[in-house]
């Protein structure tokens, strides 16, 4: 008779589980008492690490004068495309260099979603060599004077080494990770002072350089690999970088509207066009673009990073042109690191602030470097630290890896952002997940322990974080 009680219990919870994760279908408010929230958890206060806690959170009929974070299904905003890191050439070398078992271990713990491993969703990848490379290269590269405008001597041949491997690798782990590509420069040739540094795109060479994206992209997918989108090009009015090379708001819009647009239709591209991909305190270089009917019509957003300006300088993009997407590919946590203030500011400011304000994924920058914060190009950023740092086997896990592990694991592909009443106290995001799983990731911001409610369909449950801390909450 006791065990028939147990098996009796037991299949009283499943149900009571299923119907917790029932979609958009609506909770009676005398269910959502039995639902339980898991609480997983960074506090660097204690010394905790991305851990699930051993509480029972359950929602109920509490009433309290704590602050109350209110979750709200029926406000819905932007899909989620993923969040996850910049996969340099220079990461994939240290990857690739690693023996294949322990490759695989820390692979499938960066790219998995079950148990503990933490489930990037998206990546970023250089087109040709980003300035976290071992050296400068691009597909076309051509003795001086020479020149290739039908790139018949495109080579994918330098990613061949490392990246192509690594990344089918990823892919076994996580077939439907995005895959987005951003060139550093053009090659040389095309470029106004012939050097992987500075210089713009010389006009006559636009079709060319429309011709280099396709290729890459035919390239890339005739090795298993799909660009889902790529940037025109990292930090344009970042000049000062190797490589890297200038170009205007106007330029980028006459090169896509003259030529890249036409040829990625003429060559049936898919891949969305991205405009941009720089410092949040130009938010007019996108805007004229977007303003440019030509030029507009085949791009799908604009990408931004935070070495300038505010995270809330997105939101009126948005509002100007609310069928655009917004995306934040890049952010980089300094060596030697410090995970208190990164992995609050990293948190507040993008995992919370860029998809408050509208942002499709969320993209650390390195996602590997070694102890010595190598490789880079000659004149690359030197104390770049990766989310993981490689020597030899050995790994260690950085700052941004406990940033994107509470939101990657949980927030999936296909997700959207739902309303949640946030405060610079405590701030928070909310999403709802496409097997109707709720996430609400929060970051404490008041300099000591905080303890505070979160409501869900009229039901309260009582939590808290210690200073500093990050609590993502699934239920």
């Amino acid at each position: 008779m006791q065990y028939y009680f147990i098996i009796l219990l037991a299949l009283f919870s499943f149900q009571s589980c299923k119907g917790n994760v029932a979609g958009d279908k609506p909770i009676d408010p005398n269910e959502a008492s039995k639902i339980t929230l898991a609480l997983w958890l960074t506090s660097p206060e204690t010394n905790v690490l991305f851990q699930l806690q051993p509480v029972g959170l359950s929602f109920g009929d509490l009433v309290n004068q704590d602050q109350s974070i209110t979750v709200d299904t029926t406000q819905i905003f932007q899909t989620i495309d993923g969040f996850g890191n910049c996969l340099t050439g220079g990461s994939a070398t240290l990857l690739h260099k690693m023996d294949a078992a322990s490759r695989g271990v820390i692979l499938k713990e960066l790219f998995a979603t079950d148990g503990n491993n933490i489930g990037i969703s998206y990546l970023r990848v250089s087109i040709g060599a980003s300035d976290l490379d071992p050296k400068v290269f691009s597909y076309n590269d051509l003795p001086d004077g020479e020149t290739d405008p039908s790139m018949a001597k495109f080579s994918l041949d330098a990613d061949r080494v490392d990246l192509i491997p690594v990344l089918k690798e990823i892919l076994a782990i996580n077939p439907a990770i995005k895959i987005m590509g951003s060139p550093w420069s053009a090659p040389t040739w095309m470029k106004t002072n012939n050097n992987s540094k500075g210089g713009s795109l010389k006009p006559e060479y636009f079709d060319a350089y429309a011709k280099y994206f396709v290729k890459y992209i035919q390239g890339m997918k005739a090795e298993g690999i799909t660009i889902d989108a790529i940037t025109i090009q990292n930090e344009p009015l970042h000049p000062g970088n190797n490589p890297s090379m200038y170009m205007t708001a106007e330029d980028q819009a006459l090169f896509i509207k003259s030529s890249l647009g036409p040829t990625f239709a003429d060559a049936n591209i898919t891949t969305k066009i991205i405009v941009y991909d720089h410092n949040a305190d130009r938010p007019d270089y996108p805007l004229t673009i977007f303003n440019d009917p030509e030029a507009s019509k085949y791009v799908d957003g604009s990408a931004f990073h935070l070495y300038g300006g505010i995270i809330e300088a997105l939101t009126p993009v948005h509002e100007a042109f609310p069928n655009k997407n917004l995306y934040f590919t890049e952010q980089w946590v300094g060596a030697p690191g410090n995970l208190t203030g990164d992995l609050a500011w990293h948190v507040r400011t993008l995992i919370i602030g860029a998809t408050r304000n509208w942002c499709r994924n969320v993209l650390e920058w390195n996602l590997a470097a070694d102890p010595n914060n190598d490789p880079h190009t000659v004149g690359g950023c030197d104390q770049c630290l990766g989310t993981i740092t490689i020597d030899g086997n050995k790994v260690t896990r950085n700052p941004a890896y406990y940033v994107l592990a509470h939101a990657a694991k949980f927030v999936r592909p296909g997700s959207v952002r739902i309303a949640s009443n946030s405060t610079s106290s405590l701030p928070n995001v909310a999403f709802k997940n496409p097997d109707g799983k709720k996430v609400l990731i929060v970051q404490n911001n008041t300099g000591g322990k905080r303890v505070f409610n979160i409501s869900f369909n009229s039901k309260t449950v009582s939590t808290s974080l210690e200073k500093d801390a990050v609590g993502t909450y699934v239920w």
